[in-house]
């Protein structure tokens, strides 16, 4: 394929800068937009024009509310286009249609009684995706798949290196799903698109030096954002703060031997305390809250403890105006953020807590397949008339 000429490379920009907006912002009208890209009107007409040729924005009625000056057509994306979001985890796969909107159209979780294979994992995405295009999603239109994965994701080819506690490695993942569901896929680390999508929608936006962490039923893991732009590091593998070794002063509360992080803070720990063997988010923060026994309220201290060093640490390291925690750690922290934060300044520099922000993860459940589904679209919001054609 010839590479474009200058002027339709121009209007390629043009039409990714357009479409981009509508779907970070929601819908815009003309007028909006005109002032947000200094494009003349009629370039704006245009450009909108052939955006809704190939499906990817419709135009509403202008907003009633604006009285003064020519009424504008609103501009929104296209309720249709969605992207599958996948989130392979030790004790459930979910599922979701997400749309260019970002709203979630469908979510499905599958309880799990044993490890997925990578075999198994594109069989059930294909199948789910049948399943729903006979059905809910007859009338949409999906262009891709994107998956979170917890584990070590390389940058280049998608290839799972490692997820220890799926037991997968050198996994083709995306190759793999990419045949059984005949979609272009994308595999990254679930942390770091978690962070990624709290930074577009959610606890991040419009904040420039992030530290996110993750607490799922594989561990915890990490994400960064430094000037405003999500840092992978050299092979795609940063941000695994679940991997470091904290510092434990009383020898009491340590229940790994030489154990990381994850061994630590750990899900399965809070599982256990409140007698369940499995749960989503919600089930296991309404278990927590609603138990008044002292083993539970001790477990919980003994993990905020241990978390509040490793938050300290990364402080100290990066240097973050927020901290966003994710996952089973938005419930530790939830239970008293105040305290956290007490904690974490109380072992981080001085320097580095001046105007920190310690926040839960705003999106919540939604946060890693909303950042699974970014991933999936990025290819039509850079290039939108070569990826809708």
């Amino acid at each position: 394929m010839t590479d474009p000429s200058p002027g339709e490379g121009v209007r390629q920009r043009n039409l990714a800068r357009l479409l981009r907006l509508v779907h970070l912002d929601g819908p815009l009208s003309r007028a909006s937009l005109t002032e947000a890209t200094g494009l003349n009107r009629s370039t704006i007409a245009d450009l909108v024009a052939e955006l809704g040729r190939v499906g990817l924005v419709e135009e509403r009625a202008p907003d009633p509310s604006r009285r003064v000056g020519r009424p504008s057509p609103v501009v929104a994306v296209s309720p249709h286009v969605v992207a599958i979001a996948v989130n392979p985890e030790v004790d459930a796969l979910t599922l979701a249609a997400v749309g260019l909107d970002r709203r979630i159209v469908l979510r499905e979780r599958i309880d799990l009684d044993h490890l997925l294979t990578p075999e198994e994992t594109a069989n059930l995405v294909a199948g789910r995706i049948a399943q729903w295009r006979a059905g809910p999603l007859a009338d949409a239109r999906i262009l891709a798949v994107g998956l979170a994965v917890p584990g070590l994701v390389r940058a280049a080819d998608g290839l799972v290196r490692n997820a220890p506690h799926l037991l997968w490695n050198d996994a083709p993942v995306r190759d793999l799903v990419a045949a059984a569901t005949g979609l272009p896929t994308v595999v990254g680390n679930d942390a770091t698109l978690g962070a990624h999508a709290e930074h577009l929608y959610g606890a991040a936006r419009g904040i420039d030096h992030v530290v996110y962490l993750n607490g799922g039923a594989s561990g915890i893991g990490g994400g960064l954002i430094v000037h405003g732009m999500p840092v992978a590091g050299a092979g795609g593998y940063a941000g695994e703060f679940g991997q470091n070794r904290p510092g434990i002063a009383a020898a009491a509360d340590r229940r790994a031997d030489g154990g990381v992080l994850e061994d630590e803070v750990s899900r399965t720990l809070l599982l256990e305390a409140v007698g369940l063997a499995a749960a989503d988010e919600p089930t296991l923060a309404e278990a927590l809250a609603a138990s008044d026994d002292p083993a539970v309220a001790a477990e919980v201290a003994r993990q905020r403890g241990i978390l509040s060093t490793a938050l300290a640490n990364a402080v100290n390291v990066l240097n973050p105006s927020v901290v966003v925690l994710g996952g089973f750690l938005a419930t530790l922290a939830a239970m008293d953020l105040d305290a956290l934060a007490d904690a974490v300044a109380a072992q981080a520099m001085p320097a580095n807590m001046e105007g920190l922000d310690i926040r839960v993860a705003s999106l919540a459940e939604d946060r890693l397949l909303i950042g699974a589904a970014e991933a999936a679209f990025e290819p039509l919001l850079a290039d939108p008339a070569r990826a809708a054609g």
